[in-house]
């Protein structure tokens, strides 16, 4: 079909230089100069308006008749004056010239009014995939989308971390689902013309999301791969979107689950105080079983007082409200009051305290570390055998103290380790036979995370456990 249009085109040329020739030759005798302005503009309108196959032969044509009519001997194809060769080459030159500059530039202008044409295709499908939700609904919508912008015939998507497959539809069905997970390991774009596909990985940051193939009539390859990246983009927006909703609602479903414990501590501690002021005092009077029965409920009150306790730090802790007074503190007096709080856990067991005698002074709130040391011990005394030591220590480490407390139970199993510090965690082999929240630890990491500094575990199964933690020293206050 187009073979038979340029050939029409090219007869059509023909005729009109022809018609040209005779006009002058015939009808208006004028000079040769005019003749060859007047061939010269029409091939000029070829080459616009058709191309330079036109041209070329219509340029061909006109020298011919101009030789043949106006070039003297007349009437013959011969050339006396060396002149008129000249004349003759010249023309033939600035025609074919001519003709190539023209269709050079209707071809630029064609080429531009094509991407002038993609890139409000490409824009139209930013626009219709910005209020995409999801990723998967980023995929769909794409899909569709794209077919209808760029006239496509169908368009085929594989997603890797859903492991999903979306078509635009049946026409889409010679992209079987084995071309697809091969697109997303090859490295390019693959452009097939004569089948009219095209396939490429659709990858960001250099992680792979997938491959997409389109099929039909093809835009540019700058087109394709902007189209790919543009996919990439959008499925990761709405990952990010995703993600942050995500994130969100866990936040705020943190925060009222704070909020509930908090209130429901706080409302759990004014019975409580009732029901120890009142065993306290029947303690003092009981005898016999009603004395057990009593030491029994002073016992588990001191625990639900305990148990309150520790629910409204945790609170705090995730809801940020721990209000810090920090100042210059000795690590001694800390251990020491943490150890005497816990004179009954302790029942005599022997603890080993190192700590240097000119350690400088921490900058820190006491109270709020002596609780973390406190927590530290009593996982000590519960962890481990009462005929084993346990040890404090408290090492200077540049501008920082390191402190530490160390057991010598059964250690850590290597998959408890990473959970250790998580809220409620508590290990296998403890769970049932020692009593516990599992929110110690993760109230201790969040006093030390509230100062500022770190708190980590190092344990073998077997050999014990020691928690360590830092504290920065006190401003030109040095013991």
């Amino acid at each position: 079909m187009i073979r038979r249009l340029r050939i029409d085109r090219c007869a059509a040329a023909v005729l009109a230089v022809a018609a040209i020739l005779a006009l002058y030759a015939l009808v208006l005798p004028v000079n040769n100069t005019t003749v060859a302005l007047s061939l010269l503009l029409a091939i000029l309108g070829f080459s616009a308006r058709w191309g330079l196959a036109e041209a070329t032969v219509a340029s061909l044509v006109a020298v011919l008749g101009f030789n043949y009519y106006f070039l003297p001997p007349v009437r013959t194809f011969t050339i006396q004056d060396p002149q008129n060769w000249v004349a003759a080459v010249a023309f033939l030159v600035t025609a074919v010239t001519a003709s190539q500059l023209s269709a050079r530039v209707r071809r630029r202008a064609a080429e531009a009014e094509a991407r002038r044409l993609e890139i409000e295709r490409l824009y139209e499908l930013v626009q219709g995939m910005m209020l995409s939700g999801t990723s998967q609904r980023a995929i769909r919508e794409f899909v569709q989308r794209v077919v209808q912008v760029f006239g496509c015939n169908a368009a085929a998507f594989y997603y890797r971390p859903a492991d999903a497959f979306f078509r635009s539809g049946p026409e889409s069905a010679p992209v079987s689902d084995h071309d697809l997970l091969a697109a997303a390991e090859i490295d390019h774009l693959s452009v097939e013309p004569s089948r009219q596909r095209a396939m490429a990985p659709v990858r960001f940051g250099g992680r792979t999301l997938g491959s997409v193939a389109l099929l039909g009539p093809l835009p540019s390859d700058q087109t394709l791969l902007a189209i790919v990246n543009l996919i990439a983009l959008s499925i990761e927006k709405a990952r990010a979107i995703e993600d942050a909703s995500q994130a969100e609602a866990a936040r705020q479903s943190e925060a009222l689950k704070a909020a509930l414990l908090d209130s429901l501590a706080h409302d759990i501690k004014t019975p409580l105080t009732s029901i120890k002021a009142a065993v306290t005092s029947l303690l003092g009077n009981a005898a016999g079983s009603d004395l057990e029965l009593l030491t029994i409920i002073n016992e588990e009150a001191d625990r639900l007082n305990q148990l309150a306790a520790e629910v409204i730090a945790m609170a705090r802790v995730e809801a940020g409200k721990l209000h810090l007074e920090k100042r210059p503190a000795e690590a001694r007096e800390m251990i020491d009051g943490a150890l005497a709080e816990l004179a009954n856990a302790r029942a005599g067991r022997t603890v080993l305290i190192e700590v240097p005698a000119d350690l400088p002074l921490l900058d820190c709130d006491p109270e709020f570390v002596q609780q973390v040391l406190k927590q530290l011990l009593e996982n000590a005394f519960k962890y481990s055998p009462e005929t084993e030591p346990v040890s404090v220590s408290a090492v200077p480490k540049g501008a920082r103290i390191v402190i530490g407390v160390a057991d010598r139970g059964p250690g850590l199993d290597d998959s408890e380790r990473p959970h250790i510090f998580d809220k409620f965690f508590r290990g296998r082999r403890h769970r049932f036979e020692t009593k516990g929240t599992g929110m110690g630890l993760a109230i201790a990491k969040g006093i030390m995370e509230a100062h500022g500094e770190k708190m980590w575990v190092q344990s073998e199964p077997g050999h014990g456990t020691a928690f360590y933690f830092t504290l920065p020293v006190a401003a030109g206050r040095v013991r």
